[in-house]
């Protein structure tokens, strides 16, 4: 089975039918909207429409594995925290809201509460590797996840989706678009999806396969309109109420869960934005981008994964810990973009609260509330120079300043200011036959910030910023009149005063003392190489990616460990994903998915590694000219693998330091539907 992605890649090589011509892909995520791939000197992966429908079948997560080098940690019922390159959170139970990677959703910042990513409707992913200092700053450390929904079309244009699968798995989403009126100038598109699932756990106490549920609902509108000629408008708003249970862990690493009080993991999300396009100057464009968004994200656990029988004489022995936090962004972006040159400003202001409260035995023992304000302002610019017909140098610089203001009921009070620059220079030159090379040198950064809780000593309170430089060479290219597009990246990056995650647990006998704080690294490298590879000849679609990874730290100590030489925590040293899809004739198809990933540290606190695994993922179905109905499943072979680990002690009386593990999920078997009206048939 190992072998069947790379017959069909040798099979479509070897077809002699008539080729269809791989389509351009455009990057929408870049200061110029819709710049060809092939001219981002950015390594970057962009999953269209296509892509993602033929990958996944309802969330972003299903979809992560195609990414070189984008990697995930869990302790969450969805995705939540992303790391790139090996560079990324892995929680945030306390601290300051301060991402490492950048997650958009149609020009709204949902960064590092990205769990509201559902596909139904999605017109594209777009992930972007590596600092994107120029236009994102200090959001975008390691690279940025752009999601963007289907847009307005002037054509009218139903969907409808359903699925059923095992795992209790059914969903139903309808969208439709068109224009608005008779005169052509507006068009609109609205969707609403809701899917449910059991989420893979029997809980043996509550006898229940549902404490590990998912519920996820999300609805959408997009305007677009044309008030002249030299005006667009396009509106987006956005509500979604994701409202997952958390009930993913056992003492013995099982699908089987004990908790007598199951957590949640729940967001409910409202965004707008505003995107104004003005192209009545001959000499350059207007963009304004306008986005305010509000969060409510409720994220509770049970603390010693039992129940007053499984614990026994031990008893009573109940931890629950609960944080409800609230997030406000609204900003602000104008943009001037001409032939050689674009220039802007930013502006942006977040407001998050949080309220802790862990119980014992069902008495309040431990409260935190917290409110943190943050403005930030950005002035960015990029320079775009002909070198001969055939080479570019773009030079893009941009400096940003945070101010912050935190206060708790602690006594806590801190106001941190931080003045940060980054931007990129690159030369990138067009070699004929379709292919392109450039050399890239960015800077990225990424603001200080402070550890809440109260079990944080007072010492380690606060951290600096982090700052990176990444060299990167790559090439890009269209081969066989179109139908083989490849890319290959080289990169290595030199990281300084790094933001590390580190935990330590205060009192052996409360695992709520768990404590994740961050310190700061001297310094450290990432290095390694990113290729992707897309074949299309007559039957078939060939796909690849592989992402190599090397991490280290160059000085680090804290008063628990000396990591220096260590590898850094979420980096697996290889991601691998092959593929294709065959069509029979009269409709029917055929794809086969293979991925892989390498062991990876859990976390810079302990040394226990992860296991390497490799996924299977099936589809065989009918498609005609509207409609297409396929079953499918995901992890065919029911490997066993893990997504996340913490090492210590939970079990009494002794409390010994135990690795325990959330498993990814099993085997998962389904049929989908979908019909369409209207539009360009899929």
């Amino acid at each position: 089975m190992n072998q069947l992605p790379i017959l069909i890649f040798l099979a479509a090589a070897a077809s002699g039918e008539e080729q269809p011509r791989v389509e351009e892909i455009t990057v929408t995520a870049d200061l110029r909207a819709d710049t060809p791939l092939r001219e981002l000197p950015v390594s970057a992966t962009v999953l269209d429409e296509a892509s993602l429908r033929e990958a996944g079948e309802q969330h972003f997560q299903e979809t992560l594995e195609l990414i070189p080098n984008l990697n995930w940690s869990s302790a969450t019922n969805r995705p939540r925290f992303l790391q790139i390159r090996g560079i990324g959170e892995r929680s945030q139970y306390e601290g300051a809201p301060n991402p490492s990677v950048g997650f958009v959703i149609d020009d709204i910042d949902f960064s590092g509460i990205g769990t509201l990513a559902t596909l139904f409707d999605t017109e594209r992913v777009e992930v972007l590797r590596g600092p994107q200092g120029t236009r994102y700053g200090a959001s975008a450390l390691a690279g940025l996840v752009y999601v963007r929904t289907a847009e307005p079309t002037f054509t009218p244009e139903l969907r409808l989706q359903g699925l059923i699968g095992d795992d209790g798995a059914r969903a139903a989403g309808v969208a439709a678009g068109g224009p608005l009126g008779q005169d052509s100038t507006a068009a609109y598109r609205v969707s609403l999806h809701r899917y449910a699932a059991n989420g893979f756990r029997f809980n043996d106490y509550l006898m229940s396969d549902s404490t590990n549920e998912r519920l996820e609902t999300a609805a959408r509108a997009r305007l677009r309109w044309l008030p002249s000629p030299a005006l667009k408008l396009d509106f987006s708003a956005l509500y979604a109420d994701i409202d997952n249970g958390f009930d993913a862990f056992a003492p013995e690493n099982t699908f089987v869960v004990h908790s007598d009080q199951p957590g949640r993991d729940a967001q409910r999300s409202l965004g707008l934005a505003l995107r104004a396009t003005w192209t009545g100057w001959e000499w350059a464009e207007l963009v304004s981008i306008s986005s305010a968004a509000e969060s409510d994200v409720d994220y509770s656990f049970d603390g010693d994964w039992g129940n007053p029988t499984y614990w026994g004489e031990f008893s009573p022995y109940d931890f629950t810990s609960a944080t409800d936090r609230e997030r406000r962004t609204v900003s602000q972006e104008l943009r001037l973009v001409a032939p050689h040159w674009v220039a802007g400003v930013y502006l942006l202001k977040l407001e998050e609260s949080n309220r802790f409260n862990d119980r014992f035995n069902g008495e309040v023992f431990r409260t935190l509330v917290s409110d943190y304000e943050a403005l930030s302002a950005a002035a960015f610019g990029q320079l775009d120079h002909r070198l001969g017909e055939r080479g570019t140098l773009t030079l893009g610089l941009r400096l940003e300043r945070r101010a912050a203001d935190y206060v708790d009921d602690g006594g806590l009070d801190l106001e941190p200011r931080d003045t940060m620059a980054g931007g990129r220079l690159a030369l990138a030159r067009d070699l004929g036959a379709g292919q392109r090379a450039y050399l890239s040198l960015a800077r990225g950064y990424k603001a200080g910030g402070f550890n809440l809780g109260l079990s944080v000593p007072e010492a380690r309170r606060e951290f600096a910023p982090e700052q990176l430089w990444s060299l990167e060479a790559g090439l890009k290219g269209s081969f066989q009149d179109g139908r083989l597009s490849t890319q290959l990246a080289l990169f290595h990056a030199w990281r300084d005063d790094i933001q590390v995650e580190t935990s330590f647990q205060v009192d052996p006998t409360d695992p709520l003392t768990f404590v994740f704080f961050t310190d700061n690294a001297a310094s450290g490298v990432n290095y390694g190489l990113e290729a992707e590879f897309r074949y299309h000849a007559g039957s078939w679609d060939a796909f690849g990616a592989l992402g190599l990874l090397k991490t280290r730290f160059e000085d680090f100590a804290t008063p628990e460990r000396d990591l220096a030489g260590r590898k850094q925590a979420h980096a697996p040293g290889y991601q691998l994903a092959l593929g294709g899809e065959y069509r029979f004739g009269r409709g029917w198809f055929a794809r086969a998915e293979l991925t892989a990933r390498d062991e990876f540290f859990y976390s810079d606190s302990h040394d226990q590694v992860s296991e390497p695994y490799e996924l299977v993922n099936l589809k065989l179905g009918y498609r005609g000219q509207r409609w297409e109905v396929y079953a499918w499943g995901r992890n065919v072979f029911d490997q066993d693998y893990a997504t996340r680990g913490f090492f210590f002690g939970l079990e009494p009386p002794e409390y010994p330091n135990r690795l325990y593990l959330q498993k990814g999920d099993p085997r998962h078997l389904g049929i989908t539907l979908r019909w369409q009206l209207g539009g360009e048939p899929e």
